[in-house]
C-alpha cells in the first residue's frame, strides 16, 4: 500500500526527529529520506529549499565514513527541519 502525502510527511518528520534526538541513524534511514524527499518535491507544499537541504544531508550522510558524527554535526539543522516539516503535518 503506497503512502499518501500526509504519511510521507509524518515519516520524514519521524526520521529527522530520531536523528535529532538519538544523534545516530542508519544508511537505510538516509536512503528512505532521499526517497521521501524526491516524492514530496513533486507533490507537496513543503519548502523546496528545505527538501533540498534534507536531500543533501542524506546524500552526504550515506557517503560519510562516520555517520553518527555526520548526524551530530547537523543537530541545529535537524531541529530546524523538524520544525519546518511539522508546519505541514
Amino acid at each position: 500500500m503506497p503512502l499518501n502525502q500526509q504519511n510521507q510527511v509524518e515519516l520524514l518528520k519521524d526520521i529527522l526527529s530520531n536523528h535529532q534526538v538519538d544523534c545516530c541513524g542508519s544508511v537505510s534511514e538516509l536512503e528512505q529520506l532521499e526517497r521521501l524527499v524526491q516524492s514530496l518535491k513533486d507533490e507537496s507544499n513543503l519548502n523546496p529549499n528545505v527538501l533540498e537541504q534534507i536531500h543533501n544531508y542524506s546524500q552526504n550522510g550515506i557517503q560519510s565514513n562516520n555517520l553518527d558524527q555526520h548526524i551530530e554535526s547537523h543537530q541545529q539543522q535537524l531541529s530546524q527541519w523538524v520544525s519546518d516539516v511539522d508546519q505541514f503535518s
